[in-house]
């Protein structure tokens, strides 16, 4: 589908969404990434538009989807699982994203997953807690690195045995200290 190329922009989006919404899929071609990408990312996009962004088959899109700050948590929580990894970074990143959705990412099969979620500078403290208790020393190493790591997951930290992680969190939490008695 080719939108009139006098159209706005904006409005192109919100047609697009518009007819995803009610169904009207055989409308939208593989041309209309862009124009569907545009609709994934608009301010005036709605919730339940942005849901069926969500299930475009292009990766893209529901990438744009898992960026949009006005995504609803639970959209967000839903894209947290799909096949594609990029679209899971994505989700890890976006500020709307609930801290229950970053703790389903603790246990992602793809370490890069955990990784991007471990050095997120919003990662909560709980989320932290949990990374640390991951399989890789690369992972545990990041949450030593972390500032939103706690005192406590830092002192258990200290005695991985890795010696890089280790030494890692034990030099955070001599940082931190200091930090706190300026």
């Amino acid at each position: 589908m080719i939108l009139n190329k006098y159209i706005h922009p904006s409005f192109q989006a919100s047609i697009i969404a518009l007819l995803l919404t009610f169904g009207f899929t055989s409308t939208v071609s593989a041309e209309s990434v862009d124009q569907r990408k545009r609709a994934a990312r608009h301010p005036q996009t709605t919730a339940e538009q942005l849901t069926v962004l969500a299930r475009d088959e292009d990766w893209e899109v529901r990438r744009t989807v898992a960026s949009n700050r006005r995504a609803p948590a639970e959209l967000l929580h839903f894209l947290a699982k799909d096949e594609d990894q990029r679209i899971r970074i994505t989700v890890i990143t976006n500020t709307a994203t609930a801290d229950k959705t970053h703790l389903s990412l603790v246990n992602d099969p793809v370490l890069e997953v955990r990784s991007v979620l471990a050095r997120y500078e919003y990662t909560t403290a709980a989320v932290m807690d949990q990374l640390a208790q991951d399989k890789s020393a690369e992972i545990r190493q990041e949450v030593a690195k972390n500032w939103n790591t706690s005192f406590a997951t830092l002192e258990r930290l200290i005695k991985d045995d890795f010696s890089d992680v280790s030494n890692t969190a034990s030099r955070e939490l001599t940082n931190r200290k200091l930090k706190q008695n300026e």
